[in-house]
């Protein structure tokens, strides 16, 4: 058994834990990082980044149903399913081999097992069979455990027809029919992919709408778009049921008190995700939870001193750039430095399905609920050159203001390149821009950015391209 002592210890190698580890040994601490499984945690290997590679590959798909617009004929166009699957974890495969470079160029030591918090700020690793092979003393441990995909409870999960996320990313065989349950950003996005790839899709969700965190236009935009593209959506209709039959699954829904059996190849669950915080020492040592979840303050500590948590086992955003940016914001607080809190409403969220879905602060619901007047601008892609000219003119931008001061409340974007669109809006907010500020910079034309201006301009009534 190895026996060590650092300065930190982070449990968990996703985009919270590496980044954690970094940034302490940026700052002259000795760090370990504890990891199950392969570094970069579920982000890097089964979640954002091969899950990105995928969409990729869909919105190729996309194309080449419209390849005509462009001036592209095929004759006997075949797709390789098994080869898209591959590609996407060979793009997984190297950015874990990136974390352990990093790892050793900033000399961060990794330990391989299941780390456990035990007393006296020590952390107890295990392997596969239980046997423990290190104990880690540690002055600071940082809890970055992550989640799991949540489950139906009473609905069993055969991995074969029943899936999660985590087998859709690595099936290499493509459903002719598939039920997405649940209509968040994961559902959304494997909803959108399978679409792409000719599969029949039905989506079933229990709210009154689909991508329900998000502002109303946006969610009813994406709804037409999605029919349009023939995804069967189903809201308000609650899953009282899947099961596994010969060829393929019935899926039995509840919807206005009438109920319907939906048959299909397989069907996705994609409600949610649950944290891991089972067997890691969280009750032994009387580090408290909240709805599952580790509880933190804006530091990112728990109720025990000196222990730390960040990421998703922390609660929501379930953001991988939340938990990077809690991940430094711990380093530098353990390190003795002055981080500011993480302002967390200002985090933005993505979904990448065709047309991308992006946003940051308040939504207008949500503006007017907290007591604020508020000036609306909206600007549709339609009226974009830029957009025209690539063949995605749909979708549009739509910002939430102070009626009062002109500050940015919030940002709310459906359309082409919308997540790369976002930063923008994050960092106006974070520096309190208003509207008069983000309609006189001038944007570059002719690009999609400028549908950013013009929405701003369109709040008060200075735009002149709608």
């Amino acid at each position: 058994m190895a026996n060590h002592q650092c300065d930190v210890v982070v449990i968990g190698s996703g985009p919270g834990g590496y980044v954690a580890a970094i940034r302490a040994s940026q700052l002259g601490l000795k760090a370990i990082c504890v990891e199950r499984e392969a570094l970069g945690g579920v982000c890097l290997n089964i979640g954002c980044i091969p899950t990105k590679a995928l969409l990729k590959s869909a919105e190729y798909a996309h194309f080449m149903d419209h390849a005509g617009d462009f001036g592209f004929d095929f004759d006997n166009l075949s797709i390789n399913y098994p080869q898209v699957i591959d590609r996407s974890r060979k793009v997984a495969t190297q950015m874990s081999k990136g974390v352990s470079s990093l790892f050793k160029k900033y000399k961060v030591e990794s330990v391989f097992g299941w780390g456990k918090v035990r007393k006296d700020k020590v952390v107890e690793v295990t392997d596969k069979d239980g046997k423990v092979t290190d104990t880690i003393q540690a002055k600071n441990i940082i809890i970055a455990t992550g989640a799991r995909p949540r489950l139906f409870q009473g609905i069993e999960v055969d991995h074969k027809n029943i899936i999660t996320s985590t087998d859709a990313l690595l099936g290499k065989h493509l459903p002719k029919s598939i039920v997405v349950m649940g209509a968040g950003a994961i559902g959304v996005e494997f909803a959108y992919f399978f679409n792409a790839f000719g599969a029949n899709v039905t989506i079933v969700e229990y709210m009154d709408r689909i991508l329900p965190i998000e502002d109303v236009d946006v969610s009813k935009e994406l709804e037409r778009h999605f029919r349009k593209s023939k995804i069967d959506i189903k809201t308000k209709s609650m899953v009282k049921s899947a099961k596994a039959v010969d060829g393929g699954v019935e899926v039995t829904i509840e919807t206005n008190g009438k109920t319907e059996v939906i048959k299909a190849e397989m069907a996705l669950n994609a409600i949610g995700i649950q944290a891991n915080i089972e067997n890691i020492g969280l009750e032994e040592l009387g580090i408290k939870t909240e709805k599952g979840f580790i509880k933190i303050d804006e530091f990112c500590k728990t109720n025990v001193d000196g222990i730390y948590s960040i990421g998703d086992v922390a609660g929501p955003p379930w953001l991988a750039h939340k938990a990077s940016a809690e991940a430094v914001v711990c380093a530098e607080y353990i390190a003795g430095h002055n981080p500011k809190g993480i302002d967390y409403g200002n985090i933005p969220g993505c979904t990448y399905c065709n047309p991308q879905v992006a946003s940051v602060g308040l939504t207008e619901e949500k503006a007017k609920a907290a007591g604020h007047d508020v000036k609306i601008g909206k600007f549709p892609f339609l009226a974009s050159g830029k957009a025209h000219g690539i063949g995605e003119a749909k979708g549009f931008v739509k910002l939430v203001f102070d009626a009062k001061y002109g500050e940015l409340l919030g940002a709310h974007m459906i359309g082409p390149d919308v997540t790369e669109m976002v930063a923008e809006l994050g960092l106006a907010r974070s520096l309190e821009a208003t509207a008069e500020t983000i309609f006189k910079t001038i944007h570059a034309h002719p690009t999609l950015s400028e549908a950013v201006m013009e929405a701003a301009a369109q709040a008060y009534g200075e735009a002149v391209n709608i």
